[in-house]
């Protein structure tokens, strides 16, 4: 009974579905529809294919790319601060990775197996960032470990940024910084030559059985004096650097200790084998400057550059005057071998002690 029931309810709900059916439309008025859409698309087609329509796309496309050519400078109108310490990092980071190759490269020729003449193939630029980039890598080495750590660039940038002379490498230096900085640099350097001074002096009184104690006793009373000695006169006493008390390995702690930092080295572990590395880096780049064509080829920012690594201050100084101290320096350098590399490391209170640009940079605040 039931399930006759159920079958009758299913016949009537399906006869009551046509009801509600919607009716065909006419084949007539499809038809009619259908065309009307075809011409509809075909128009929109042949609108979007038209010569106007492609200069329009293409006038937007072109003003789109130039807006976004220009738009570091729209940031730079926006945002200032935050574009340069953007172009700080980011043009830094690039010449500091530049370097950074151009070092390996360095070393891998300079420690290479069989090789006699460890910086023959150096030019002098290569061999002053051998001397230079171990110090900038320590300098940044701190700002990039810590960069690397979650969120702690948003902190580390902006310091870095505000004291760039003490977390920054040279490659992050303005022009303006860089000359600002290495005259403070060189500042510091200059504030040991009179403590080293009084240690070579402290010395003269054990030479007084050398044959060589006259002349050296001149020499020191001239540069106590004022007086700078002549090239002659330094190379004359030559023989005192080859053995105690000037020789490199008999020199007392305290006089170690300023000629590291005459020559802007730590006063840390093995400051002899350092110093000696230093005086044999600096007798190759005077080679490499003679190989080049000489003092007078050098251009005038690597001029006042190799004054400043020698400890000499050539601001304001002309390029006459740079040019012939240079060439002194050279001349003593010439004379200098294994057992005398302590003379080189003298050099520059005993060619730049009494120089006028030293004394104004070293008195001028006071």
């Amino acid at each position: 009974m039931a399930q006759s029931l159920l079958n009758i309810g299913r016949a009537q709900a399906y006869t009551l579905t046509w009801l509600f059916k919607p009716p065909k439309m006419p084949i007539s008025l499809r038809y009619f529809q259908t065309a009307k859409s075809l011409q509809k698309n075909l128009h929109r087609k042949s609108i979007y294919k038209t010569e106007e329509a492609k200069k329009i796309r293409f006038y937007v496309i072109h003003r789109y790319l130039e807006y976004l050519k220009n738009y570091d400078k729209v940031l730079e109108r926006s945002f200032p601060g935050a574009m340069r310490v953007y172009r700080v990092f980011s043009v830094g980071i690039k010449d500091f990775m530049r370097d950074l190759k151009d070092y390996v490269r360095i070393v891998r020729l300079v420690n290479a197996p069989g090789q006699k003449g460890r910086f023959l193939n150096l030019t002098r630029r290569e061999i002053e960032l051998y001397h230079q980039m171990p110090q900038d890598m320590r300098q940044v080495a701190p700002v990039l470990l810590i960069s690397a750590l979650p969120f702690a660039n948003y902190v580390i940038f902006p310091i870095a940024y505000l004291f760039p002379r003490h977390f920054l490498s040279t490659h992050f230096w303005t022009l303006q910084q860089k000359s600002e900085f290495n005259l403070i640099i060189l500042t510091n350097r200059l504030l040991h030559n009179r403590p080293l001074f009084r240690c070579v002096q402290a010395e003269l009184d054990s030479l007084k059985d050398h044959k060589l104690h006259h002349e050296w006793a001149v020499i020191l009373g001239m540069m106590g004096s004022g007086v700078q000695p002549k090239i002659e006169q330094i190379l004359g006493c030559k023989e005192l650097f080859m053995s105690a008390p000037y020789h490199l390995f008999y020199l007392k702690r305290k006089h170690v200790k300023h000629l590291l930092k005459i020559h802007n080295l730590h006063t840390g572990w093995f400051r002899r084998a350092r110093l000696a590395e230093r005086a044999v880096i600096l007798k190759e780049m005077d080679k490499a400057i003679m190989r080049e064509g000489g003092v007078h080829n050098l251009p005038i920012d690597a001029l006042k550059n190799a004054c400043f690594i020698r400890g000499l201050n050539p601001i304001n100084m002309r390029n006459e005057d740079m040019v012939h101290w240079l060439k002194n320096w050279i001349t003593v350098s010439s004379a200098v071998d294994k057992e005398t590399l302590s003379l080189l490391l003298h050099c520059p209170i005993l060619l730049a002690y009494n120089e006028p640009s030293n004394w104004q940079l070293i008195y001028k605040n006071k």
